[in-house]
């Protein structure tokens, strides 16, 4: 239900079909592969692979990947289907024997990674080291959590949220409370994760490390002078703060998402505005801007493409219940 709801939503923001291919034989029979088609003439746009379910020797978490990114710059001569974009979604959900069901927090993550899978999927780039996810690190996390949004509304989960067995309508008692829950603790889970990305900043921006440098000692002295409320600990402690340290990708930037968060809830605020969250302009505009261009526009002028200013801090807020 959860991966019909995110298509649905798919087709009627952007007027993507999936069209499910059981002749394609995939890397793994959990692994369902699907034509995306757009428009009247079901033009081919991407191969869609979904790997939903966990197992044996496969990687933990969640992920979007290419076995093909998109392009037009194609040798003379070779198929147009060479620059389709071939896109994956990986997560790791416990397989039921029977129905799979998924918790609020899975169902969140299966949309925020069909939102990275858009990026790739509506890609429309001349040149593929410019095309897809290839943009910068304060970008690349705005089309995932955007799409997290359409999971949270009702007239989705009127539609898609049902008993697995009697088909009953998740009610509107269940709805509010999920939405009541949803700001708890918002404010010690903002200031954790602002606590990790300050000192991430501060330590990638040391020019030199004595051989006697102590990172614990590092990280308790600058704490303290961002005044770090005691009854809050960081939710990534250096030593294990793999995101960071493990590759250069993150290094200083695990801002991104919270400056993504600015970002997705200013744009969803446009579909808002309309009083249509389907609103069919303003996903164009979406798709043209948000998830089409790639890098081959700045983002800061993509996002000024699409809401016709900069971003604007105080729907993020509002959303996280503090304003």
């Amino acid at each position: 239900a959860v991966t019909n709801a995110a298509f649905d939503v798919s087709n009627k923001l952007y007027g993507l079909k999936y069209v499910k291919r059981d002749d394609i034989k995939a890397y793994h029979k959990d692994v369902n592969v699907y034509e995306v088609r757009r428009g009247d003439e079901d033009e081919l746009v991407a191969i869609f692979l979904h790997d939903n379910f966990s197992r044996a020797h496969k990687s933990s978490g969640a992920w979007m990947s290419e076995y093909r990114t998109q392009t037009k710059n194609l040798p003379a001569g070779a198929d147009p289907i060479e620059g389709i974009p071939i896109v994956s979604n990986n997560n790791n959900f416990a397989k039921g024997s029977g129905a799979t069901l998924l918790s609020s927090d899975d169902s969140t993550t299966l949309f925020h990674e069909f939102g990275h899978g858009h990026h790739g999927m509506l890609s429309d780039a001349t040149y593929e080291y410019l095309a897809s996810t290839s943009v910068l690190k304060d970008f690349v996390e705005l089309p995932s959590q955007l799409m997290e949004h359409w999971f949270e509304e009702p007239v989705v989960l009127k539609e898609h949220a049902k008993h697995y067995k009697t088909g009953e309508v998740v009610p509107d008692e269940l709805l509010a409370r999920l939405k009541a829950a949803s700001l708890f603790n918002e404010g010690f889970a903002t200031v954790e994760y602002t606590a990790c990305a300050l000192l991430d900043m501060a330590v990638h921006s040391l020019s030199e490390y004595g051989e006697d440098f102590d990172l614990s000692a590092f990280e308790k002295k600058y704490l303290a002078e961002i005044g770090m409320p005691q009854g809050i600990v960081m939710r990534h402690r250096p030593a294990h703060f793999a995101h960071l340290f493990a590759s250069s990708s993150y290094a200083s930037g695990y801002y991104v998402y919270q400056w993504a968060q600015v970002l997705d809830n200013d744009v969803f605020a446009a579909f808002q505005e309309t009083g249509d969250v389907f609103d069919a302009a303003t996903a164009e505009r979406c798709r043209r801007f948000i998830y089409s261009a790639g890098n081959t526009v700045a983002p800061q002028d993509l996002f000024k493409a699409f809401r016709g200013r900069d971003p604007d801090t105080s729907f993020f807020l509002k959303n996280k219940g503090m304003a």
